[in-house]
């Protein structure tokens, strides 16, 4: 048995809707399945990159702890209201926007007025409520790109001294759950399946987080690596382990000499075989289950009828 560890394969992504997916990764080395999947969740809700509203103006209004005429909502639920709303911002200035809103109803993220470097990304989340025909409402924010949690005390510090510092979520990831399962490949019973499932706002993919967390890990690790270089294995497929492994198995080079022929198989698989330049046992044990597969003439009888012989060779 090699004592190489063996980079993992993102076997499947399956989509449940627009912002939630799971990603199926293995096979990985024994008890790598709680070390990757811990590490991609903790990078995932705290370090991916996002835009949320970090400080806001209310015409006439002075400061939180108040109310706004003709407003349903006070300034703390508006506030709140506020933090719900998700941006994609394709520039790294903070950019400011205004809400402009005339007569009875409802004030929606739809109302923002955006520019070409900002994009709504839940325009139905509702900020607050006009209860009278004749009030009209302006409300300034000002939007910033960001990562993980700032505080209302570090956004202060950035303010004008007009403007209402909000606390800002800047994760577009809401939920991240992971489970480790056994797998194997071949005849190596001892391998670990990750299932990460990732849930978003909508302003970025589940697949472009999952890829970032992926990218953050590795330059971090990178730098604290140093000079030093660790012998990676290819990732296993379960042919190709199989495969190896049972070519390791077989000690005796005249076994890996038999001629295909000499393996009692049908007439038709045997054929088809040998029209693929397969004479012996060696041919056979160098192609993965879907090289064979893809041979001319070779389909998955066959490849069921090969595995059930060498298993009955015990090989």
């Amino acid at each position: 048995m090699s004592n190489i560890i063996h980079t993992p394969m993102l076997s499947g992504v399956t989509d449940h809707s627009t912002t939630s997916a799971t990603f199926v990764i293995e096979p990985l080395h024994s008890g790598y399945g709680m070390t990757l999947g811990n590490s991609l969740r903790r990078v995932l809700l705290s370090s991916i990159a996002g835009a949320a509203i970090t400080s806001f103006r209310i015409d006439g209004v002075s400061h939180e702890f108040t109310t706004a005429e003709g407003i349903k909502e006070d300034v703390v639920e508006i506030m709140q209201n506020l933090k719900g709303i998700r941006f994609r911002v394709f520039s790294d200035e903070p950019q400011t926007l205004r809400i402009t809103k005339k007569g009875k109803g409802a004030i929606t993220a739809k109302d923002i007025s955006t520019n070409a470097d900002v994009e709504v990304v839940n325009q139905d989340h509702v900020i607050a409520h006009i209860d009278n025909d004749k009030v009209s409402i302006i409300i300034d924010i000002i939007v910033e790109k960001g990562r993980g949690y700032r505080t209302i005390d570090d956004a202060a510090n950035k303010r004008s001294s007009d403007m209402i510092a909000l606390d800002a979520i800047f994760s577009p990831v809401l939920r991240v759950r992971y489970k480790v399962e056994n797998t194997r490949v071949g005849q190596m019973t001892d391998l670990d399946k990750l299932l990460l499932t990732i849930d978003t706002d909508g302003s970025i993919t589940s697949r472009d987080a999952f890829e970032e967390a992926a990218a953050i890990l590795v330059n971090q690790y990178t730098a604290l690596a140093g000079q030093t270089r660790v012998e990676v294995g290819a990732p296993l497929s379960a042919g190709k382990a199989e495969a190896a492994v049972t070519a390791e198995s077989v000690d005796e080079p005249s076994m890996l000499d038999t001629s295909i022929e000499d393996l009692n198989l049908s007439a038709r698989t045997t054929n088809a075989l040998i029209n693929n330049d397969i004479h012996t046992l060696k041919d056979l044990f160098s192609l993965s289950d879907a090289e064979l597969r893809d041979l001319k003439g070779f389909g998955s009888k066959a490849l069921d009828e090969v595995k059930e012989k060498m298993a009955e060779l015990e090989l």
